[in-house]
């Protein structure tokens, strides 16, 4: 009863946010800013549009590709469209449920050529662990870039929400974001010392990570494990850069702006189901803290229309691709015979 409560929560309360911020979204702008946000949407150049979803299926391939380097030396020699259908049926499923496509597409790869669950799990477990160590790379790399901006945007953020900085009387936020962490990491602490039950699970998380990535390292091809990662990411970056030039008042827009509002999207699909909501009202604070110079009439408008357009773009190429991939599967092997299943289902209440 309590996962199933679980499962609930943690499905319905991000698509619930993710619903309230598209209302508030839309509800915040102005006449005068939907009427430029209605414009920008007619008058995209969507061939560049086009092109920036070229360089997200790239990224797609190129991941399907590296996943097999790490099933090799694990003993399964799957095809490759198999393990790209796998892979997009992952992201459909996480467009509902958060966090579940990485089970399901373990699942999935059992169906297709019965690879045990506990293995591919422990490699995608691994390929989330290098991706986030990618992401904070290139965070890094953001805020050394765009140092003098990130306090301006983290502002404009809090008074978007209607709250104040501290030095404007408001509350101390960043001393208060930094108290939540610390509460989260006592919590977990005592959790992981008084429950053995969450112990077992956080300890079995763990090996099945360590396994993951071990099994990066007994690739017979580690060098294009680490390339296809760096081809992965650089589309990542190219697939949002170029959406950019959908617009005429966002052509010019500046490098570190591009990767800020990258970065800022991309911790945005992780609060809600697929980034809705989430994502281009973050992306569109980025936008609109840049225009608001040379374009200032123009700037929430134009900013929320660019968020729009992408999210928008890539969520339509994900649920076209992962409806293609589930009809396309092969189910070659039936979970009724797979010892793991159990797992499978617990992965993804959990």
């Amino acid at each position: 009863m309590k996962k199933k409560l679980g499962f609930l929560l943690k499905t319905f309360l991000p698509l619930a946010l993710g619903f309230y911020l598209i209302w508030y979204f839309f509800s915040s702008m102005s006449e005068e800013s939907i009427e430029q946000f209605k414009t920008a949407f007619t008058e995209a150049n969507y061939l560049y549009l086009g092109i920036s979803l070229i360089f997200g299926f790239i990224a797609i391939v190129s991941r399907a590709v590296r996943w097999g380097y790490v099933l090799e030396p694990l003993g399964h020699d799957t095809p490759f469209w198999h393990r790209y259908h796998a892979l997009m049926i992952g992201y459909l499923i996480n467009l509902t449920i958060p966090r579940a496509g990485e089970a399901s597409r373990a699942a999935m790869l059992y169906r297709s050529d019965k690879v045990p669950f506990a293995k591919s799990f422990g490699t995608i477990v691994a390929e989330r662990a290098v991706d986030l160590i990618m992401l904070a790379s290139i965070g890094l790399l953001t805020m050394y870039v765009g140092a003098g901006d990130f306090d301006a945007i983290w502002s404009e953020m809090l008074e978007k929400f209607g709250a104040k900085p501290s030095g404007e009387g408001g509350l101390p936020w960043k001393w208060i974001f930094l108290s939540v962490i610390a509460l989260i990491g006592i919590i977990f602490f005592l959790k992981f010392r008084n429950n053995p039950e969450f112990k077992k699970k956080i300890t079995e998380f763990v090996k099945g990570l360590v396994h993951g990535v071990l099994s990066i390292f007994k690739s017979k091809k580690p060098v294009l494990y680490v390339v296809h990662t760096i081809v992965i990411w650089v589309c990542y970056i190219l697939m949002f850069a170029v959406c950019f030039d959908a617009l005429d008042t966002t052509s010019d827009f500046p490098f570190k702006g591009v990767m800020i509002g990258f970065v800022a999207g991309s911790i945005g699909i992780t609060f809600t189901n697929g980034g809705i909501g989430t994502y281009p009202l973050l992306v569109g604070l980025v936008i609109a803290f840049y225009l608001k110079g040379e374009h200032a009439d123009q700037a929430v408008g134009i900013g929320n229309a660019m968020g729009m357009l992408i999210w928008v773009s890539q969520t339509f190429m994900m649920i076209l691709l992962g409806l293609l991939s589930l009809f396309l599967l092969p189910k070659n092997y039936s979970s009724k015979d797979d010892p793991t299943a159990e797992n499978t289902a617990e992965a993804e209440i959990a």
